[in-house]
């Protein structure tokens, strides 16, 4: 694999299942901090609120056309969020920045936040090798979160 493989691509419903095992992963759950979801919820959140809402840009990352994870733009109230989810084969080889790249490309809404756990070092020097800086703290649960921005 060369960096050059990682491609974005629209979603397709197929993706879904590769989306839903990698949100399973016990170890990408306790670094995000977000509970997985069981199978029915994963799959109706995002046929109905992702590719449901066409506010929503998402796009499938893919790794020499195998599907890798994918990258989420959304709107919450006034504000636009970047969310991004690679299965775990994928960490570590510089495609989440490859992707990210690609996708700050083509999602030209700014300013675009992303909030990733705090203790997420991965995504926190992902978000911020493009840009983003930190503009504070969220909590979600117990758990306090860096609320990045790009402009």
């Amino acid at each position: 694999m060369s960096i050059e493989d990682v491609r974005l691509r629209d979603v397709v419903e197929d993706d879904l299942d590769a989306f839903c095992a990698y949100e399973q992963d016990p170890e990408a759950a306790r670094r995000s901090r977000f509970a997985p979801r069981p199978r029915e919820a994963f799959m109706s959140h995002w046929k109905e609120r992702v590719l449901g809402d066409e506010t929503c840009f998402v796009q499938t990352v893919t790794v020499d056309g195998d599907v890798a994870g994918n990258i989420v733009a959304w709107w919450d109230g006034d504000r636009r969020f970047l969310g991004y989810w690679l299965g775990r084969a994928y960490w570590g080889r510089g495609i989440g920045g490859r992707a990210l790249g690609i996708f700050l490309e083509r999602e030209r809404n700014r300013p675009l936040h992303a909030d990733p756990f705090g203790g997420n070092t991965s995504s926190v020097r992902l978000l911020e090798k493009h840009g983003f800086r930190p503009a504070g703290t969220v909590r979600h649960g117990d758990d306090e979160h860096v609320l990045f921005v790009l402009t």
